[in-house]
């Protein structure tokens, strides 16, 4: 079981196993010798009882993660969920940058073994409201990148509903 400490954002794990564990499982950013977790990804490996996590000495419970989390993350459940549920179907998922939540890839990538970004996944609770130009960023940002567009969608039972989003050529 991998050992982390919360600092800010991030857990940070430190020892010899974490550089197989990244390169096996492809959770976190491998930095040299320290391994650094996103909060959705700590909660996720701590509810496999993969991962224990402490703050000042005190170790915490997954209850605490989750209230950190939605501190400091917005919509961090909803996205907790979305993840848990791409990683549970075997799918190779990364923590998004640049207002995309997640980068997922084919299954079975690895840290130096893919072929790109294959979905880029948009997490949003069915309570959120969605203009079209938030549509056509996404779409259009899928097509730059030769990458489909999926909006995963949360209801209040956090069941949840992939969307694949996409442009259609005027006439």
């Amino acid at each position: 079981m991998l050992k982390g400490v919360l600092v800010n954002d991030k857990v940070i794990a430190k020892g010899k196993e974490i550089k197989e564990f990244f390169e096996k499982s492809w959770y976190g950013e491998l930095k040299q010798d320290i391994l650094e977790l996103d909060l959705i990804e700590a909660a996720f490996l701590m509810e496999r009882g993969r991962l224990e996590i402490e703050l000042r000495g005190k170790k915490l419970s997954l209850k605490d993660i989750f209230n950190i989390g939605s501190e400091l993350k917005e919509n961090f459940v909803v996205k907790f969920l979305v993840y848990k549920d791409l990683r549970t179907r075997g799918l190779p998922v990364r923590i998004g940058a640049s207002g995309v939540d997640f980068f997922v890839y084919e299954r079975g990538a690895k840290p130096n073994k893919h072929s790109g970004i294959k979905w880029l996944v948009f997490a949003y609770s069915e309570n959120n409201a969605c203009s079209l130009d938030e549509l056509e960023r996404t779409a259009k940002l899928g097509k730059n990148i030769r990458a489909k567009v999926v909006w995963a969608i949360v209801d209040g039972d956090n069941d949840i509903t992939y969307y694949i989003v996409d442009m259609k050529k005027e006439l």
